[in-house]
Parts: structure tokens; C-alpha cells; sequence
């Protein structure tokens, strides 16, 4: 099972944000849109990735100050990326070897979306299931 797999089930696109776009308005959108990280664009290129992790190490740091700090200053510069067609147990490897829960997608030198650890989590299970069907199946049949 490959990454294209989980993004056709998601909804197309991703939520990012400006570099100059302040904290309070990330967290927001965080809050809204119910997602953990924006990725971070300026004239539609990957610069970044901002996560609710970097938020709160921020307000950590600086308190209630860190809400005025801008995009560019918290996010991860130069995040790693896979293309659609890795594999599920490639992203989920590189995800917890890296410690980063997004990974945002680039197909053809185009940003196309972004998954999370939660969906690739939610794809093995499914993959897993399916196999264990598949064995039952093949079991019933030979018995």
C-alpha cells in the first residue's frame, strides 16, 4: 500500500499558511480545522511546517508573547517530504525515525497534500485487517 492510497480518501489540498502569518492565526486554524501542523508556503513552495508541538514549545519559552512570533521564526524549515508512490511502511519509518507526525507529499515537483502519522497508523490497521480476511478466507476454503 502506497501513500496515494491514503490521499484519494482524504480531502484534496492541505490548509498552509504565509510566513509572516502571526502564531494566534496558526493556532486558530489549528483549532478550527481540527489538524495538528500547516505547512508553511510562499507563492505555493514548501518553505516549511509549523506543528501545535512548535507552538507550545514557543509559549513555553516566551508565554503569551509567542502569539505575535510569526510562522517563519517556529516552523521547520526544509521538512521532509515523500512522493505518492512510497510505501506506507517507508512513510511510517521515516516519520519515527524522524520524531515528526506530518509528512508532507510533493508529486512531480508540486506540493499535493500532506499525511499524518495518524493516517498512516489508520492505513496498516486496514492493510493488517485485510490480510488476516485474506488468510481466514483462504483457510475456510481449504479446509
Amino acid at each position: 500500500m502506497t501513500l496515494k492510497s491514503i490521499l484519494k480518501y482524504k480531502p484534496a489540498g492541505f490548509i498552509s499558511v504565509a510566513p509572516d502569518a502571526r502564531v494566534s492565526e496558526v493556532v486558530a486554524i489549528l483549532a478550527d480545522k481540527h489538524i495538528g501542523a500547516v505547512l508553511v508556503t510562499d507563492n505555493g513552495k514548501l518553505v516549511g511546517i509549523l506543528s501545535e508541538r512548535d507552538v507550545v514549545r514557543c509559549l513555553a519559552e516566551r508565554g503569551v508573547a509567542a502569539l505575535e512570533v510569526d510562522a517563519a521564526s517556529l516552523m521547520t524549515s526544509n521538512p521532509k517530504t515523500a512522493t505518492p508512490d512510497i510505501s506506507v511502511e517507508q512513510a511510517m519509518g521515516m516519520m519515527t525515525d524522524g520524531r515528526f507526525r506530518h509528512l508532507p507529499i510533493i508529486e512531480n515537483g508540486k506540493l499535493t497534500g500532506l499525511v499524518s502519522i495518524g493516517d498512516v497508523v489508520k492505513a496498516m490497521i486496514e492493510q493488517s485487517q485485510q490480510e488476516v480476511e485474506n488468510l481466514r478466507t483462504y483457510v475456510a476454503g481449504t479446509a
